[in-house]
């Protein structure tokens, strides 16, 4: 039998082309991609046997992308392949995360979260996920995680766990992606260990408009894109309670000062911005109703 070749594009891609990159690769038959966490954070796209590659002349549409490599390999190397470059790391003062292939848990002092790095936002390895839980790990030391909750965009619900775990009550997750509702009952699974029988939130796949979403919100999580936070401004007022937070990153530092303009216009008066590479993350109070 012949040996079925899969293609692993190794790139070196500048934080404000990810998005527009990933979605590109996606469209043209990648079937993963994704960043490593630690320096320098190479990206990976990974092709089937049966799915011929763009060309590589096209990555010249997005500003500061390289390919840097481009390897072949057959099926038994796959497994070892898409492992490489996710190991294990440290969020905040708090918590620890583990690929699921490492069986090696964290220090006892720290809460030992299990992901599946996958196509679903959200294993905790990019810096507007560590930045949100950053905030969430302060917003408990305050006693300000009772709910309800929201978790706007939630991709694989780890920001939702995150809170749960931290003291955080009556937690709803959604996505607009399908392969999200998967993702989110996968990372429960995965870290049955932690929650002793307990359904730490509730979840669906939707929109803002779903009428499972009531309100009013003590809080609320938004580690989505800044333009579809901008969109999504007007329904989060409606729907957040006054004096509650809300957590939004996704958001470039260049942009901040347009971030910040955006959330006062519609109540949300900034309290924190935490910055990471080039991230940030902002934890708002939402003044007036």
């Amino acid at each position: 039998m012949a040996n079925v070749t899969h293609l692993r594009w190794k790139l070196e891609v500048p934080d404000p082309s990810e998005e527009d990159l990933c979605s590109w690769l996606e469209a043209r038959g990648s079937s993963a991609f994704y960043r490593e966490a630690d320096p320098p954070r190479a990206c990976y796209a990974y092709f089937p046997p049966d799915q011929a590659p763009p060309e590589a002349s096209a990555l010249l549409a997005f500003p500061g992308v390289r390919l840097l490599e481009a390897e072949t390999f057959g099926d038994e190397d796959w497994l070892a392949k898409s492992r490489e470059g996710f190991g294990s790391f440290e969020v905040g003062t708090r918590f620890h995360v583990r690929p699921l292939w490492d069986e090696v848990p964290g220090p006892e002092d720290r809460i030992d979260l299990v992901v599946n790095p996958g196509l679903a936002f959200g294993t905790g390895g990019h810096e507007t996920t560590r930045l949100c839980m950053e905030l969430l790990e302060s917003l408990a030391l305050a006693g300000r995680l009772q709910g309800p909750i929201l978790d706007i965009g939630a991709g694989t619900g780890i920001l939702s766990l995150a809170a749960f775990l931290l003291g955080g009550t009556n937690l709803t997750a959604f996505d607009i992606d399908p392969d999200c509702g998967p993702a989110m009952a996968e990372l429960v699974e995965l870290n049955a260990h932690l929650l002793k029988g307990v359904k730490p939130y509730e979840s669906f796949v939707g929109t803002l408009d779903h009428p499972q979403i009531e309100g009013p919100y003590t809080g609320l999580l938004a580690n989505i894109l800044l333009e579809t936070i901008q969109e999504l401004l007007p329904r989060m007022a409606q729907v957040a309670t006054t004096g509650g937070w809300l957590v939004a990153s996704g958001i470039l530092a260049e942009r901040a000062d347009e971030a910040l303009v955006s959330l006062a216009s519609q109540g949300f008066r900034p309290e924190r911005v935490l910055t990471e590479g080039e991230w940030i993350a902002v934890l708002a109070v939402r003044e007036r109703a």
